[in-house]
């Protein structure tokens, strides 16, 4: 599978799975959460709320796709 056959694809990512924004290419690192949204390191991608957003570009969560 690509990686672009995998947006959307959630039951492949593991608690420490890093995902990528696909559409301005930010890393989700879960070991490092993301300080924008004031979420906190250890936090899997799995469990961000539903409404989190990139970052970066505010695409939503569905445009990730896992990398590692």
């Amino acid at each position: 599978m690509s990686a672009f056959e995998n947006f959307g694809v959630r039951q492949d990512v593991t608690e420490g799975t890093q995902l990528e924004c696909g559409i301005c290419w930010t890393v989700y690192d879960p070991a490092d959460g993301d300080d924008v949204a004031q979420i906190a390191s250890g936090t899997p991608f799995a469990v961000l709320p539903d409404d989190w957003r990139c970052p970066n570009c505010d695409a939503p969560k569905s445009k990730f796709m896992a990398i590692a």
